[in-house]
C-alpha cells in the first residue's frame, strides 16, 4: 500500500533527498537535513500522489484523512504543543513543494491555528503580545488571499491605512492596540467578501490550506511558468505542513535567504540578505529592502557562524550551490529549506568548473549541470562600452545582460504591447508570481524594491532575463503612468536601457554588442566535445559567420545557402537580368557576370574553414523570390506616369510584371524550385558547380585544403538526383582539367520530401551524404506552411493536439518516425553514409537529442547556437551512458 504522509524532524523522520517524485524537493530536502542532524522544525509532508488524487476527485479517500490527522497527532508529541491549545498552541506553515522549484509560484499559508482565543495564549506564552498580533494579522490576510481567494490588496489598504493614522512608516512600528484594529478589520473584510466568518476551528483551517496549495498547483501563474519551462502536469505538488519559528520575535531574531555562492557570479562567498525583526516570505516580497548576509555576524553573531557552517555542509553533501531559508527565533536558527540555487549563466559555468577543480564533482557531472538555455544566456548582448551613456539611476545588478526597451507598469501592459510587435522593460515598484508572463514577454526588469533573493531577482536570473531590483531613486506613479527620479520623467513607451550586470539604468537606447566567451565556458565546453559523439557543424552563407561559427567551436559548415549570396543590391540586378532572360544563351551571358561574384565568396568561406568541410546547397527557392513585388512594380508605373517618363520605360516595367507575373505560382514551396530548377534550367547549377570548383582550385594551389560538399536540393526521384550530378560531374571535371588539378569533393542531397525518405534507399545509390532539411520535411509531412502556422499552432498547444511547435522542436512521432526510415534505407544501401540536419531544429537541445539517439553524423545550425550544441550533444552521449 502506498504511503500518503511522511514525517521529518523531531527523530522522526521517514524520507531522504532521492524521494523528491515523491515528497518534491522541499520535503526531500527537509527531511535530507533532519537526516543529516541539521536543526529543521518538524512536520510532515503530503506527497503529490494525494495532490492529483485530490485534484482528479475533489476529496480525499478516509486512508488519506486517516493518516493526515495521525501526522499532526506525532506533530504535536513532537513540539509539545496542540492545534488551538489557549494556552501554548501550535501554530504550523503550510507551504507547497513541488519536484522542481517553481519560485513563487504556487501559495503558502504561515502563522495557522492561531484564532481569537489561541492568539491570547501565544501572547500570554511568550510575554510578547506585538509579536501574537503580528502573527495574527498575518495569517489572517494570507489565509484571506491564499485560501479564500480575496484580493490581498484590500487586506495591504488597510495596514497602510492604519500605517498612515498613526504616523508609522513601518510595519514593525505598528502597536500592539494597532495590530488588534487591524485584526478586526480583516476579519470584516472577510465576512462581507465571503458571507461567513474567519474560520476559528485550527483543523478547519488546516484542511482549508491544504486544499488551496494543492489548488494553486493549476494557478494561472504556475501553468504559464510549467509551460515556458515544460514542467508536465501531471506530476503535482506536495504539500509541507511544518510547526512554526518566529523571525519576528525582536532584535535577536529575523529571517533571510541565502546562497552558498554568490548566483549572479559564481564567486564562491556566502551571498544571502536577511531581515531582522520579519518573517516567511518578507525577505522575497521584496516588501522591505534587506541587509546583506555578512552584517549579519555583527546582529546575531553565534547563528550566523552555525548558518555559514550548515551551508557549507549541504554544499559539500548535495554537490551543488545550494539556496537557503532560515529563520532565527531569539538567537536560535532553524533551517527551512535547502534547494539546489538558481543562477545565471556565467555563475553556473563558473560554479561547475570550479566544483570540479574542488574535487567536489568530475567532468561529466559539470557538464549535465549546465542547462542548455544557459548557454543561450552567455551570448545575450552587452551595452557597446564605447557609445556615451547617460546614466539616470542605478540599483542592484540583479540578473546580467543588458536590454533595451519602452517602458510599461504593468504585466498586463507588457504582454499586450509585446503582441504589438513592441520590445518592452518591465518596471515595476516589485514584482510577485502574478508577473511571471509579463516578465517572460519582456527584454528586462526594472523595480524600486527589493534586494538580490527578491522575486524579481530570483526569476530574471532563471528566466535569464536582465534585471536591476532595488533601484529606490525611482517614484512610480500607475495613474499617470510614468515614473521620476528627481525631475526627469519617464513615461510609458518611453525608450531605456537597463543594465543587469552594472544596475545602471539609461535613458534612451543604447548600442548593444554580442559578449565575449569566458574561460569557463571555454574549458566547459571542450568538456563536452571530449565526451559528445555527434559532430556540430554550422549554417553560414558569408565569411563573417563562417569565422563566428569556428570561434564558437564549429567542425564544419553543414548548410551553405547559395541564394543567400544573391540579395545585395549590385548582384540582385544580376540575377534579376539572368531570370528576365527569354533565351538559354541570354541566360548564360548574365551567368558569367554572376559567376566571379560566386566564385569569391566560396573562396572567402574555403580560407576560413582551412579544410574543414564545407556542405553547399545548390539554388533553392523559386525565381520569383528574386523579382520585385508586382505591387511594387505598379507603384513604380505610377510614379513615371506622374513624372510623364517616357512610354519606353513605362513598357520595361511592364515586361518584368509580365515576366512575374509568368512566374507566380500558387505554392511555390511545392513548386518549381530546388533540383526542379537545375534540371529545366541546367546551365544555372553548372554556373554554380563551376564557382565553387574553380575557386577551391585556386585555392589549392595556394596550398590551402578545400573539402567541398555539393549539396542537391528538393530531390524526390533518384533520376532527379542521378541527372543533376552527372552535370556536376562533368563540369567539375572540366574544370579541375582546366587548372590541372585535383579536387576531392562529393555530391549528396537533402531530405526533405516524404517520398525521399520512401526511396532513401534507391537515392543512396547516387548520394555521397545525407542532410535531412527538416524544415521542409516538417511542411510536407504534416502539410503546414511554415509562413502561416502561427494562425493555428498556438491554439493546437493550448489544446493538446500538439505539444510544441513542429517547426521549433522536431515531431518524434511523425518527422522523427519518417526519418529513422530513410537512415535505415540509406545505411542499408551504403552503411557508411554520412548523414545530418541542416535545418534550424539542428541548433534545438530535443532535437539534437534526437539526431543523437537515432545515429545521425552531425547536426548543423546557426553559429550563435553552435556552443548549444555542442553541450546538449556531450549530455546526450552522458545520459545514455546512465541508461
Amino acid at each position: 500500500m502506498s504511503q500518503y504522509v511522511y514525517s521529518f524532524g523531531a527523530g522522526q523522520t521517514e524520507g531522504k533527498s532521492s524521494m523528491k517524485d515523491l515528497l518534491g524537493g522541499k520535503g526531500a530536502n527537509l527531511a535530507e537535513m533532519a537526516n543529516l542532524g541539521i536543526p529543521v522544525p518538524p512536520g510532515f509532508t503530503i506527497t503529490t500522489e494525494v495532490c492529483t488524487i485530490y485534484l482528479e476527485k475533489n476529496e480525499y479517500p478516509d486512508l488519506i484523512l486517516t493518516e493526515i490527522q495521525k501526522a499532526v497527532l506525532n506533530l504535536e508529541k513532537a513540539t509539545g504543543k496542540k492545534l488551538g491549545d489557549k494556552k501554548d498552541p501550535l501554530l504550523v506553515s503550510v507551504r507547497s513543494g513541488a519536484r522542481v522549484s517553481m519560485p513563487g509560484m504556487m501559495d503558502t499559508v504561515l502563522n495557522l491555528g492561531l484564532n481569537d482565543e489561541s492568539v491570547i495564549g501565544l501572547s500570554e506564552k511568550t510575554k510578547n503580545p506585538r509579536f501574537a498580533y503580528d502573527c495574527y494579522r498575518r495569517f489572517i490576510s494570507m489565509f484571506g488571499d491564499v485560501v479564500l481567494g480575496i484580493d490581498f490588496n484590500e487586506f495591504e489598504r488597510v495596514l497602510e491605512s492604519q500605517k498612515e493614522k498613526t504616523h508609522v512608516s513601518s510595519d514593525t512600528d505598528l502597536s500592539v492596540d494597532s495590530l488588534k484594529v487591524i485584526v478586526e478589520e480583516y476579519k470584516k473584510i472577510i465576512s462581507k467578501r465571503k458571507g461567513f466568518d474567519f474560520p476559528q476551528d485550527p483543523s478547519k483551517q488546516l484542511f482549508m490550506a491544504i486544499n488551496a496549495v494543492f489548488d494553486s498547483w493549476n494557478n494561472p501563474r504556475a501553468e504559464i511558468y510549467r509551460k515556458l519551462n515544460n514542467i508536465p502536469r501531471n506530476w503535482g505538488t506536495a504539500v509541507n505542513v511544518q510547526s512554526m519559528v518566529y523571525g519576528n520575535m525582536g532584535e535577536t531574531s529575523g529571517t533571510g535567504v541565502a546562497f552558498t555562492r554568490n548566483p549572479s557570479t559564481g564567486e564562491n562567498r556566502f551571498f544571502g540578505e536577511y531581515l531582522i525583526n520579519a518573517q516567511g516570505e518578507d525577505v522575497v516580497a521584496g516588501i522591505r529592502t534587506p541587509s546583506e548576509i555578512s552584517t549579519l555576524e555583527k546582529c546575531i553573531p553565534v547563528a550566523y557562524k552555525q548558518l555559514v557552517d550548515i551551508c557549507q555542509k549541504l554544499e559539500r553533501h548535495f554537490k551543488d550551490m545550494q539556496d537557503i531559508e532560515f529563520t532565527i527565533e531569539d538567537g536560535k536558527l532553524f533551517m527551512l529549506q535547502t534547494r539546489n540555487g538558481k543562477r545565471t549563466a556565467p555563475a553556473a559555468t563558473k560554479i561547475a568548473v570550479d566544483m570540479v577543480n574542488e574535487g567536489l564533482i568530475d567532468k561529466k557531472t559539470a557538464v549535465m549541470r549546465l542547462a542548455p538555455a544557459q548557454i543561450d544566456q552567455l551570448l545575450h548582448p552587452m551595452i557597446d562600452p564605447k557609445a556615451p551613456q547617460k546614466v539616470v539611476a542605478k540599483g542592484l545588478p540583479a540578473s546580467p545582460g543588458a536590454a533595451v526597451g519602452k517602458v510599461v507598469f504593468t504585466s498586463e501592459d507588457a504582454e499586450y504591447w509585446v503582441g504589438q510587435g513592441e520590445r518592452v522593460i518591465l518596471v515595476r515598484t516589485e514584482t510577485s508570481p502574478e508577473d511571471i508572463g509579463g516578465m517572460h514577454v519582456s527584454e528586462g526588469v526594472l523595480t524600486v524594491r527589493g534586494g538580490m533573493t527578491s522575486h524579481a531577482a530570483v526569476v530574471g536570473r532563471g528566466m535569464g532575463k536582465p534585471c536591476v531590483v532595488g533601484c529606490g531613486d525611482l517614484l512610480i506613479s500607475p495613474e499617470a503612468k510614468n515614473f521620476r527620479i528627481g525631475s526627469l520623467e519617464i513615461k510609458e513607451l518611453d525608450y531605456i536601457t537597463i543594465d543587469g550586470s552594472t544596475g545602471c539604468v539609461i535613458m534612451g537606447q543604447m548600442p548593444l554588442i554580442a559578449p565575449e566567451i569566458s574561460e569557463e565556458i571555454e574549458v566547459l565546453l571542450k568538456w563536452a566535445d571530449e565526451f559528445r559523439g555527434l559532430g556540430v557543424r554550422a549554417n553560414a552563407d558569408n565569411p563573417e559567420d563562417a569565422k563566428k561559427a569556428l570561434d564558437l567551436g564549429a567542425e564544419g559548415i553543414g548548410l551553405c545557402r547559395t541564394e543567400h549570396m544573391f540579395f545585395e543590391e549590385a548582384r540582385i540586378l544580376a540575377v534579376r537580368a539572368m531570370i528576365m532572360s527569354e533565351t538559354k544563351e541570354e541566360r548564360e551571358i548574365h551567368l558569367k557576370k554572376i559567376l566571379p561574384m560566386q566564385k569569391e565568396d566560396f573562396k572567402q568561406i574555403f580560407k576560413v574553414m582551412r579544410g574543414k568541410p564545407v556542405t553547399i546547397r545548390y539554388l533553392d527557392p523559386p525565381l520569383h523570390e528574386f523579382l520585385p513585388k508586382v505591387y511594387e512594380l505598379q507603384d513604380k508605373i505610377r510614379e513615371l506616369q506622374a513624372e510623364n517618363a517616357p512610354q519606353k520605360e513605362i513598357d520595361q516595367v511592364m515586361t518584368v510584371i509580365n515576366r512575374v507575373i509568368n512566374l507566380h505560382e500558387l505554392n511555390p514551396m511545392l513548386g518549381h524550385r530546388g533540383c526542379r530548377l537545375g534540371i529545366t534550367y541546367p546551365e544555372i547549377y553548372n554556373m554554380q558547380t563551376r564557382a565553387i570548383i574553380e575557386a577551391a582550385c585556386e585555392l589549392a594551389k595556394e596550398g590551402i585544403v578545400v573539402k567541398p560538399e555539393l549539396m542537391i536540393p528538393l530531390v524526390g526521384h533518384v533520376r532527379e538526383l542521378e541527372l543533376t550530378k552527372k552535370d556536376v560531374q562533368e563540369v567539375a571535371g572540366q574544370v579541375m582539367k582546366e587548372y590541372h588539378v585535383q579536387i576531392e569533393y562529393s555530391v549528396g542531397t537533402m531530405i526533405e520530401l516524404p517520398r525521399a525518405v520512401i526511396t532513401a534507399d534507391q537515392i543512396a545509390k547516387e548520394a555521397d551524404f545525407f542532410s535531412f532539411g527538416t524544415n521542409d520535411l516538417t511542411q510536407t509531412t504534416f502539410g503546414f506552411s511554415r509562413d502561416d502556422v502561427a494562425k493555428f499552432i498556438p491554439l493546437y498547444i493550448e489544446d493538446n493536439i500538439l505539444a510544441n511547435d513542429p517547426f521549433a522542436v522536431l515531431d518524434r512521432e511523425g518527422v522523427g518516425e519518417l526519418m529513422k526510415i530513410g537512415i535505415a534505407k540509406g545505411r542499408k544501401t551504403k552503411p557508411g553514409l554520412k548523414m545530418g540536419i541542416c535545418g534550424e531544429h539542428g541548433g534545438e537541445p530535443n532535437s539534437i537529442i534526437f539526431a543523437n539517439e537515432i545515429g545521425l553524423n552531425y547536426v548543423s545550425c546557426s553559429p550563435y547556437r553552435v556552443p548549444i550544441a555542442r553541450l546538449v550533444a556531450a549530455q546526450a552521449t552522458i545520459a545514455k551512458e546512465k541508461q
